[in-house]
């Protein structure tokens, strides 16, 4: 799938022809990708992502039409469009793995190369990045909420747009959520495909006993009975019991029924009894209608009997109180072999200058200990003391007992990945695997364990010095 260069900011365009201009374009940079804080108030966030990132960036060029439609623009020189028409990016990346636990302040991709192309990068690297790790974040939480439940992702329909629709499907995969109502998600990702019907087939029908037969009739292995159109337990219920009957007959089995409406829990403990109580425990209780995370978790909290959670608008549209954007960033941070600090009031929104490695602490027993953002060439050890980067003055030394790994890797060298694509079911094996060794506390939906992320003593003194330049520069 190719992914136009116009999928970016103008500004994008306007700095490059500036840099052409003033021979800036081939000075070698170094840029950050990052956000600040975690997505939904949480303790932690799933990458997702990189290799969508990775085929833009591998296939990024301007066709004829593309050029010309900014020719029209009337605001660039012939000079830069000729530019445009061999443009490509010839640079590097180093990110985590897809499926990695990561948190607000680490470098997630560190994109080195040309300041033209590293710099033009960055709106479309933000916008795969940004919505593909919030998606993967929403689907981890729903899907630790349902416990040993299936979840399905069906928010095709209130996702924004269909692209959105598709990244949605293969972050929330991801994430933990490996189904999806999305049938080109399912031709294009691998994910298997599911479904039930809509109310819109019952009303079709003279009534609802004719509308369940029919299509039990047309799916006899994979019948799912909508049971909520008109009453679920006077009316729905009964009829799925008596198409139950009659599939059995014939030698099938009904797959489940689903609940669209009204109090779900009480719904659901009503409907398991009675098809227990018939002879069918085998048959699934599907759940939907506008659930999250916490809507799940406060009906398992009340004995709901739902086997398979429908998902679709909360985890489409990643809502929720800290959701709907991650908020990622991106930030020059070393130019020239010169490191770049942006620096406010916010001691904790200055930025992290120069070339840097993320190390994180893990214990012996494997769970996670901290993370650091270290100077890439700086020598890091246990026992070494580390800083709050809000506040250097607090400050830890990495247990003794700790062994120290490497969050990232290069993924991307001269503008081809050096690496190969691992399968999205290894991506999501990763993420629910690394999720479990996070400390406790970590996966609370509410106030949750905040993990620690520190500084070594190379980026703190790095960093302060820089502060201390820039602030005798352009402030008195």
């Amino acid at each position: 799938m190719r992914y136009s260069p116009l999928i970016t900011d103008l500004y994008e365009l306007t700095m490059l022809a500036g840099y052409l201009d003033q021979g800036m374009h081939e000075r070698p940079a170094v840029f950050d990708l990052f956000f600040r804080h975690n997505p939904f108030r949480g303790g932690y966030a799933v990458f997702a992502g990189l290799d969508t990132a990775l085929s833009y960036l591998e296939g990024l060029s301007f066709s004829g039409e593309e050029l010309g439609y900014l020719e029209s623009l009337n605001i660039f020189k012939p000079t830069f469009l000729s530019y445009l028409s061999d443009f490509r990016f010839n640079g590097s990346i180093t990110a985590p793995a897809e499926g990695t636990v990561v948190f607000g302040g680490e470098p997630l991709l560190t994109v080195e190369g040309g300041l033209a192309e590293a710099q033009f990068v960055e709106t479309a690297l933000l916008n795969i990045i940004n919505f593909q790790t919030l998606t993967a974040t929403k689907a981890a939480r729903i899907k630790l909420a349902a416990g040993d439940a299936t979840v399905l992702e069906f928010g095709l329909r209130r996702a924004q747009g269909p692209d959105g629709g598709l990244s949605n499907a293969r972050a929330a995969y991801i994430g933990g959520v490996r189904s999806t109502s999305n049938v080109l998600a399912g031709m294009r990702y691998g994910i298997p495909v599911r479904g039930t019907h809509a109310h819109s087939w019952i009303m079709a029908f003279p009534d609802e006993l004719t509308a369940f037969r029919c299509y039990a009739k047309e799916f006899p292995d994979s019948c799912i009975l909508l049971i909520d159109t008109y009453d679920t337990l006077q009316s729905g219920l009964p009829n799925a019991l008596t198409v139950a009957r009659e599939l059995k007959e014939q030698g099938h089995d009904l797959v489940g029924v689903r609940i669209d409406s009204g109090d779900l829990a009480y719904l659901s403990r009503k409907v398991r009894a009675a098809f227990d109580e018939a002879g069918f425990p085998q048959v699934k209780i599907v759940a939907s209608n506008e659930l999250d995370e916490n809507v799940i978790e406060s009906m398992r909290r009340e004995g709901s009997r739902i086997d398979i959670y429908g998902v679709g608008t909360r985890l489409a549209t990643c809502a929720g109180e800290g959701g709907g954007a991650l908020g990622g960033v991106y930030k020059l941070v070393l130019i020239d072999g010169e490191p770049k600090l942006k620096l406010t009031s916010d001691v904790a929104k200055a930025t992290l200058p120069d070339r840097k490695k993320v190390l994180r602490a893990v214990a012996p027993d494997g769970s996670f200990i901290l993370d650091l953002i270290a100077l890439q060439d700086e020598e890091i050890h246990p026992g070494t003391v580390v800083f709050d980067p809000a506040n250097p003055v607090q400050h830890v030394r990495i247990p003794e007992n700790a062994r120290l790994i490497d969050v990232r890797r290069k993924v991307m060298e001269d503008g081809k990945r050096c690496l190969s694509t691992p399968d999205l079911g290894s991506c999501a094996d990763l993420a629910a695997e690394q999720l479990q060794r996070l400390p406790d506390g970590c996966l609370r939906l509410v106030n949750p364990h905040i993990y620690k992320v520190s500084i070594s003593s190379g980026v703190n003194t790095l960093r302060l010095q820089l502060m201390t330049r820039i602030q005798s520069k352009y402030r008195s």
